[in-house]
């Protein structure tokens, strides 16, 4: 039986990712040593860094002025480098998740934090919208897609002061206008790569304004300097990120993936939308993730929620339970995941239907 993974992190990579790694992981760039095993800084390693760097650059237009970073800590440890680099006295968080929350929390060791605006109220069932964010802080900070919750930031904001963005689950899911950003940054378990790397993307101009002292490891500008590679870099997420770039560009880049995306999520947005058994939990249709799709069973048929999921898991469905606060279903269709795996699901939702609706 095919297993469609619709797991929220760590996720579906691509075919191409997971042979080209394994393969590395057995015989590294012709070495006869493992990729696991060789020096970060030997030749061949550096040249996948430098690689994976300039695709970086590459796929998603960065502009002169960026630096791009591989580092280790997960997404969880940029929530407190980037206050320390970049907030001097006060900050402006828009709370949209439990990732934006803690975002936000980490954020108030260092300054000064304004809230602009929170779902939290509805169970961060919507993206809200009119908040006016104070001219005199030293950045406004979004999570563009919230995994938990199934909304999605799908523009890049205006805004006068300094844009910071936590793209952990939706990089590469569609084009990006980076110069709007000062810095960009995200786990890479989601969109591109097994966990233990996590990407930064840095306007350099926006360092050096901050009057305490950082510590060396949390220090942009020290990573910067190292070219990712002050410390040992995770070396093996670093290859595969590698690869899933590559196998991006060979798709037809980041355009040809949102257009994928856009078309996958409609097959299964469509199902919910017209099956009198589910129902979405984000109140708005703008606001829906294509990253990670939301539901849960209509009231009435509220008592199947369980046997839906065991009917689903028995037919494939890997990965599909919602996160543990707040329970439903929730289908994660990243990059790497075929068109015919939502078909498969949407045809598990209609199969149950037909059981169970008369």
């Amino acid at each position: 039986m095919k297993v469609h993974n619709f797991s929220a992190g760590p996720s579906i990579l691509p075919d191409f990712t997971v042979e080209k790694t394994a393969e590395a992981i057995k015989n590294f760039a012709g070495t006869s040593l493992s990729l696991m095993e060789v020096s970060h800084r030997s030749k061949e390693f550096v040249a996948v860094m430098d690689e994976a760097i300039s695709l970086f650059k590459e796929l998603l237009s960065i502009p002169e002025g960026y630096s791009v970073l591989f580092l280790g800590g997960g997404a969880s440890t940029q929530f407190c480098m980037i206050p320390y680099n970049l907030l001097g006295k006060k900050a402006a968080y828009l709370n949209t998740g439990a990732w934006a929350n803690k975002a936000l929390k980490e954020a108030k060791l260092f300054g000064e934090v304004v809230e602009v605006a929170s779902s939290k109220d509805t169970v961060y069932n919507y993206i809200p919208k009119g908040y006016k964010i104070p001219s005199d802080v030293d950045y406004f900070h979004i999570t563009t897609n919230n995994t938990i919750y199934g909304t999605e930031i799908k523009e890049d904001l205006d805004v006068n002061v300094p844009l910071v963005a936590d793209m952990s689950s939706d990089i590469f899911s569609r084009p990006v206008d980076v110069s709007k950003y000062a810095l960009i940054y995200g786990g890479a378990q989601k969109n591109l790569a097994p966990a233990g790397v996590t990407f930064v993307i840095v306007k350099d101009e926006i360092l050096g304004k901050v009057d305490r002292q950082i510590p060396t490891m949390l220090n942009y500008q020290t990573h910067i300097d190292g070219e990712s590679m002050f410390n040992t870099p995770p070396v093996v997420p670093v290859f595969a990120a590698l690869q899933t770039l590559q196998w991006i560009k060979e798709q037809g880049g980041v355009s040809a993936m949102q257009i994928r995306n856009e078309d996958k999520a409609a097959v299964l947005y469509d199902e919910i939308d017209s099956n009198p058994m589910f129902k979405g939990t984000v109140i708005n249709k703008e606001d829906r993730s294509l990253m990670n799709i939301c539901f849960v069973m209509n009231d009435e048929y509220k008592e199947l929620e369980k046997d839906f999921y065991e009917f689903a898991t028995a037919k494939g469905m890997s990965g599909i339970k919602g996160h543990r606060s707040v329970g439903g279903f929730r289908a994660s269709t990243y990059n790497a995941l075929p068109k015919s795996s939502v078909q498969a699901l949407v045809d598990c939702m209609k199969e149950f239907k037909n059981i169970h609706v008369k």
